[in-house]
């Protein structure tokens, strides 16, 4: 049985990006911090988000040499889309950036998770391994919380304030405690928030 994590970065006043998505500032912090996230994300059997994250994504990972590459294009994926396997890039072509990277046909070879969600993440719970990693965005991080589907949250909180954006909480239909497992404080500011289910 595999435990579902929310790995998401978020403000200071609780949004994941600004009101049109932006999120420019999760890829500032410092090394210990970068470190960090990397370490996380390669501690996955799986990685799962919504259709627009996995359209950002499939586009950007399977070329790019950043230092989160290996992780995001070695371990396998799930994208949660109404679209069915329309949502899959037909080919991983060459970018200005370079050549397809290791792992990167993984993004073409992604299971499409179309069904009830509570339904489709039981079925990726049920088999054995190391943690699922859900990465979002927003209105997919929200469901996956409005159902319970989540057992550890790990949030990144950035020394920055936006005003206004895009919350993962707001969809809750009574309070929910969470219980504190572990704190970090990185040189830039940036904090990591572990929570598990109360």
């Amino acid at each position: 049985m595999r435990e579902l994590i929310l790995a998401m970065a978020m403000t200071l006043d609780g949004f994941v990006s600004g009101p049109e998505g932006e999120t420019e500032w999760i890829f500032t912090g410092d090394e210990e911090a970068i470190a960090w996230k990397v370490e996380n994300a390669s501690n996955a059997s799986l990685h799962i988000m919504g259709s627009r994250t996995f359209e950002g994504m499939a586009r950007f990972w399977p070329t790019s040499t950043n230092v989160f590459a290996p992780a995001m294009n070695e371990i396998p994926k799930a994208v949660f889309s109404k679209k069915g396997a329309a949502i899959l890039p037909r080919e991983i072509e060459a970018a200005v950036a370079g050549e397809p990277q290791p792992g990167a046909d993984s993004w073409r070879k992604a299971h499409v998770a179309s069904g009830d969600l509570t339904e489709e993440i039981a079925r990726l719970k049920a088999q054995d391994g190391k943690p699922i990693i859900a990465h979002g965005g927003a209105s997919f991080a929200r469901s996956l919380i409005a159902h319970d589907l989540v057992d550890r949250y790990m949030l990144m909180v950035y020394p920055l304030a936006l005003g206004r954006g895009q919350p993962i909480f707001s969809d809750l239909a009574q309070p929910r405690q969470l219980q504190l497992v572990s704190t970090r404080v990185f040189p830039k500011g940036a904090i990591v928030q572990v929570y598990r289910r109360g």
